[in-house]
């Protein structure tokens, strides 16, 4: 046998499936699509559930994939042990009611024999404890002894999820040899040592559980199959673990050059080693599919495994930002299987680096926040950090239990763990509670979930705003009907449409369609599973039945006004990347007729001159009237012509590339205008952060600025009338206005300032010694808390040393200001402490530093019972 490569094995078993009829499609994105049952893809069927429930139609009936997904449930042991990492990739070959049991374990035990090479001998399968059809064919056709047949209960060897498809399986180990067995007497398949691993499973989906344990024959039956690529890597090569075989070592090697430490020398070490060697993978294939970090869903997994990852070159001793190198090397050793990481290299080093240097932000605000929580623990006398605090650290600052244990440890403290875990369960329930009641697909259960599968629509509408077509099916909003009458909401599908559904950003087309019977009005065109194009809305008018011949219109301002907007985020995004860097990628739009919005990749906000040259670069093209060229191609040609991609998206085949003179060329679905001219002018009005490392610019163009202008003309109109004075001369009359204000305000503030030294008349002969400290405790009327600041500066510079209390009342509300000298507060005296003891005489509250505090209140007659406690606690301070 061969130590074949990864990159080897994975080209290996995919051709060998082609060689089988099947089709090999490349890995999907680790964004589930249509699925909220997963917040990753996490294997290798994962995507293709549509083809096995029969929503969608699969390309071909034999498919191959090699599959990369991610598993955080466990993501505590990641690194503990050398068994879990949180990436992998799945092999798999898939039969969508084609072939059954008996192909595909003849084909699972050629591949592994005689393509890969392992021998027979050491390779024992397993089986359903009932299923014996597989044991027939494991015994009589493949020729393996019964006694080297295993079965397996249900819950080793019964795939289910819930209500929906499910059967049972057949898995294949391998012997892996002595040196990596427990040495146990019987130790044999099923063992819980290393020695017999599980390498390839078999799911042979033949029941549907209806949810409470009837099972009942599927007439459409499917293969699901399942094989670690790095798992059967460490076979073939005979090494011990995922982390030893030949691109993850490289990656683990790198690391422990940076750390300048060696592997397999100490545990702890180790632990590190490997859990960044399987982070930076994870992040490095999670950023190329366009997830961003964050602090919810898909982008706070990003950030946990980043900031573990950071964590632990902290303890590993590695200095600086280390995660885009290593990210290189993931990108090096990868690319071969997933042309997409050196695509977007650029892009994935810049927001790791960014990430990174945010965290290291972060962790020392962490320590920052743990050492003032330990201060406070030690002038309290305890001993243990609650569970609450070590949770916030973690939740807030990617503080891991762990590192928290390790720094009190050092200090002689200790940690709630049960409180700990405690709060972490009931942010785990809150998330649980908080999911949606899907079905088996992780999507809301809808009405269109009956229709049948093999309804589609063919979308018409580059070329046509009006056709004709026949109405195939009609649904209410809870079940498939015959007929729609007059002022009933429903769902229209026909063969052909001209009704562009939401995609891509651009928002569906509304409009009308017409029969002989009835009227309907369009209000939302929708894209379902399956290719089926949703026209949702109301009828007006009649009766709209199944198979009457439709007229469908389309809103043609609102489409010209919305392909517009859309057009001129093609040219907004060629000016984006000229201006600020190739970095710079689509993570979402929004286009309507009146406006639209761009959000794209960029780690920090634009200048005003940035903006500013972004957009003469759009209009410059807009008014160069760049004809505006729409071609259908293979997406290898396409992908030579230089045009952009949108980030995360799949694409067939056959790819539909616009080009906008020589000036941009982007893969896009949606409606545009024959000539940038059209967009008349773009107009940027604001720009925004909504996520990190995601800019957002709303912008205006055609119709929706000219009443954008319009709006704006009026407004200054308004304001003009307002200032009784013109348009054209409104900033030299706001300017006057301004000065007259300052004069005005400089005058208030004298007279006030007067005022208070009126009221407070000669108050000196009020002080009284207090404990060896002069106090002046006096009311004054109706002066304002910045006249009590003025004053309580004068008296305590007439007082020398001491403590100054001042209370006012005016219109209800009492304001009370205390202020300490130098002298008085080292002998005891404090100005915050003093204020809050006091403020509930008069019904409120307050506080502040120790030589000025101030507070407020609602009862003006609690004063003097104020003012008399204030005599009290200076006393109490100065004891």
């Amino acid at each position: 046998m061969q130590p074949y490569g990864v990159n080897q094995l994975r080209k290996m078993f995919l051709e060998f499936f082609e060689s089988k009829g099947h089709l090999a499609m490349k890995s999907f994105s680790l964004v589930p699509h249509n699925d909220k049952s997963l917040l990753l893809i996490n294997s290798g069927m994962a995507p293709l559930k549509p083809y096995f429930t029969g929503q969608e139609i699969p390309p071909r009936t034999r498919v191959t994939t090699c599959q990369k997904c991610i598993r955080t449930g466990d993501i505590e042991n990641v690194g503990k042990t050398a068994r879990h990492g949180t990436f992998f990739e799945m092999l798999g070959n898939f039969s969508f009611g084609d072939y059954f049991k008996e192909e595909a374990i003849e084909w699972s035990w050629e591949f592994l024999t005689e393509v890969v090479g392992l021998d027979p001998e050491r390779l024992y399968p397993s089986i359903y404890e009932n299923d014996d059809e597989a044991f027939e064919i494991w015994n009589k056709k493949m020729g393996i002894p019964a006694e080297r047949i295993f079965r397996f209960g249900k819950e080793d060897n019964f795939w289910e999820h819930g209500s929906g498809p499910c059967g049972p399986c057949s898995e294949i180990y391998y012997d892996r040899g002595e040196k990596y067995g427990c040495g146990k007497p019987g130790c044999t398949v099923g063992c819980e040592c290393d020695r017999y691993m599980e390498i390839w499973n078999n799911v042979f989906t033949q029941f549907d559980n209806d949810g409470n344990g009837n099972y009942s024959e599927l007439e459409q039956k499917n293969i699901d199959t399942g094989m670690g690529l790095e798992r059967l890597a460490s076979v073939v090569q005979d090494v011990d673990s995922i982390f030893d075989v030949d691109t993850i070592k490289a990656l683990r090697d790198h690391v422990s050059k940076l750390a300048n430490k060696e592997y397999g020398k100490d545990y702890n070490t180790d632990v590190s080693l490997r859990v960044i060697t399987d982070h930076v993978r994870s992040v490095t294939f999670m950023i190329s599919d366009g997830i961003m970090p964050s602090n919810e869903g898909r982008g706070y997994v990003l950030r946990r495994l980043l900031r573990r990852a950071c964590r632990h070159g902290r303890l590993l001793g590695i200095e600086g930002n280390f995660l885009p190198e290593l990210a290189e090397t993931v990108i090096a050793g990868s690319k071969d299987g997933y042309p997409e990481l050196e695509e977007k290299k650029e892009f994935i080093l810049k927001v790791i680096a960014k990430e990174e240097e945010q965290f290291n932000k972060t962790i020392d605000q962490g320590l920052g926040i743990l050492s003032d929580m330990i201060a406070s623990m030690e002038e309290k006398g305890e001993k243990t950090l609650s569970g609450e605090d070590a949770f916030r650290l973690y939740d807030t600052y990617g503080f891991p239990l762990d590192l928290t244990k390790e720094i009190l440890e050092e200090k002689d403290l200790d940690v709630d763990e049960e409180g700990f875990h405690a709060a972490m369960e009931i942010q785990r329930k809150t998330a649980r509670d908080a999911r949606e009641v899907t079905n088996y697909m992780g999507a809301d259960v809808t009405v269109y979930e009956s229709i049948d599968p093999s309804v589609t629509s063919k979308f018409v509408g580059y070329d046509n705003l009006t056709y004709e077509s026949n109405v195939t099916v009609l649904t209410s909003e809870t079940a498939v009907v015959d007929a729609l009458s007059d002022g009933e909401r429903g769902t229209v599908f026909v063969e052909e449409t001209p009704f562009y559904a939401t995609s891509g950003g651009q928002e569906a087309d509304t409009g009308v369609i017409r029969t002989a019977d009835g009227e309907f009005k369009v209000e939302d065109t929708i894209k379902l599973l399956g290719g089926k194009i949703g026209h949702v809305g109301i009828v007006t008018k009649g009766m709209i039945k199944v198979a009457d011949k439709a007229t469908l219109e389309v809103n043609a301002e609102k489409r010209a006004l919305s392909a517009r907007n859309h057009s001129a985020t093609h040219l907004l995004q060629k000016a984006l990347r000229m201006v600020l860097g190739n970095h710079v990628e689509q993570a979402g739009s929004s286009v309507n007729e009146d406006r639209l919005r761009f959000d794209f990749t960029h780690f920090s906000a634009m200048t005003a001159e940035e903006l500013e040259k972004v957009e003469k670069i759009v209009n410059d093209a807009i008014q160069k009237a760049l004809p505006v060229v729409i071609k259908n191609m293979p997406i290898e040609e396409a992908k030579k012509t230089g045009a952009q991609a949108l980030f995360g998206e799949k694409y067939g085949d056959v790819v539909r590339v616009v080009n906008m003179g020589d000036f941009s060329v982007e893969f896009c679905g949606g409606t545009h205008v024959s000539n940038t001219s059209e967009i008349m002018a773009l107009k940027i009005v604001s720009e925004s952060g909504v996520a990190a490392g995601v800019r957002r610019i709303e912008a205006l163009t055609s119709e929706g600025l000219l009443k954008y202008y319009s709006d704006l003309e009026n407004k200054l109109r308004d304001a003009a009338k307002l200032l009784k004075t013109t348009p054209d001369t409104i900033s030299e009359k706001i300017a006057h206005l301004q000065a007259e204000n300052k004069s005005l305000n400089s005058e208030l503030e004298s007279l006030k300032s007067k005022m208070a030294q009126d009221a407070a008349g000669d108050i000196m002969n009020q002080v009284k010694e207090i404990s060896g400290v002069k106090l002046l405790a006096a009311e004054l009327d109706g002066v304002d808390m910045n006249g009590l600041r003025d004053l309580g500066d004068q008296m305590k510079e007439k007082l020398g040393d001491g403590v100054v209390v001042l209370a006012s009342g005016n219109d209800g509300k009492v304001s009370l200001m205390v202020m300490a000298t130098d002298g008085a507060m080292k002998k005891g005296a404090h100005a915050g402490n003093l204020v809050k003891a006091i403020a509930g005489c008069v019904g409120g509250g307050g506080g502040g530093r120790p030589n000025m505090a101030q507070a407020g209140g609602k009862n003006p007659a609690g004063i003097a019972d104020a003012l008399k406690k204030a005599e009290e606690v200076l006393s109490e301070q100065l004891a």
